[in-house]
């Protein structure tokens, strides 16, 4: 047997992409009144009527990103015919020319080798959006980038709306509240933004949503009780970060297959979190009952 054969056999998991940042779980825990409220903003596209503009801030990795990304496949799949859905992060495309740029070849306009100016890209954003006749929802990832950089965006970007009958909304996401306090009023103003609030998860939260990925990344009884509860704890003391908690899982995970096993122990996270200087083993023992206590007392 090939080697590479091997290693695609895995002894524990059935879609270790569930474990990663990127994957869009079926259901988001925690989220359903964020969800609800970005969804009734952005209702009004599939009638073919602007949307609430709409500003998202929190903490980073307490599910911001994949929430706005959950409602746009959502929409997508409810309106698709009606309503196209772009999501961009601005950190890779902090001018307007390359942000603009990128929404058109994101609704699949081949933009010319030759390099165009601003108003060449909106001009031709504009014949792509009358020809395709479809409302349109960009959402803008690390929007402070574009922010600080190049402002004027956000204002060409809802400028379209005034050459198109389809309505161009916007959905921002930062981990900063304060982004919008220095820009230039008029495009403040434009904007309208409503703004959504993410607060950080606690410990519960945050079990149930690292045993929500164990349940679609891991083989049935792969994961021994305690594995979700260290790394639980170990991301609410990073600030309640699921990134945080989702690498502990890689990285016990890791461990458990260098070293041929079947079941991902307490063991396995204990080792990889010695590796982080910063981390203690101290969970909030308040907020714990019945077997979680137990599990705490012996992971002591």
């Amino acid at each position: 047997m090939s080697i590479f054969q091997q290693l695609q056999e895995s002894k524990i998991y059935k879609n270790e992409q569930a474990l990663s940042m990127e994957f869009l779980p079926d259901f988001l825990p925690h989220r359903e009144t964020h969800i609800q409220q970005i969804a009734n903003n952005l209702n009004p596209l599939t009638k073919g009527r602007k949307p609430q503009n709409t500003f998202i801030f929190g903490a980073p990795g307490i599910g911001k990103t994949c929430v706005t990304r959950f409602v746009f496949r959502e929409l997508e799949n409810f309106a698709g015919e009606k309503v196209d859905t772009v999501f961009i992060n601005t950190w890779d495309y902090n001018t307007a020319t390359a942000l603009l740029a990128k929404i058109a070849v994101e609704l699949g306009y081949p933009l010319a080798r030759r390099g165009l100016s601003k108003d060449e890209i909106i001009e031709k954003l504009v014949e792509l959006l009358k020809r395709k006749n479809k409302s349109l929802i960009i959402g803008l990832d690390e929007v402070d980038q574009i922010v600080k950089k190049d402002e004027s965006a956000l204002y060409d970007l809802l400028r379209i709306n005034q050459y198109v009958n389809s309505p161009v909304g916007l959905v921002m996401i930062s981990n900063y509240e304060d982004i919008f306090a220095n820009v230039e009023p008029r495009i403040r103003s434009s904007l309208d933004a409503e703004e959504i609030k993410f607060k950080s998860y606690s410990l519960e939260e945050m079990k149930s949503i690292l045993k929500k990925r164990c349940e679609d990344a891991f083989k049935p009884g792969v994961v021994q009780e305690g594995v979700v509860l260290l790394c639980a704890n170990h991301a609410v003391n990073r600030g309640g970060d699921v990134r945080v908690g989702l690498e502990c899982l890689r990285k016990a995970a890791k461990v458990c297959e260098e070293e041929g096993g079947s079941k991902v122990t307490v063991e396995h996270v204990k080792k990889i979190l010695l590796g982080v200087k910063s981390v203690k083993v101290q969970i909030m023992q308040d907020r714990l009952e019945g077997v979680d206590k137990n599990i705490v007392e012996l992971l002591s």
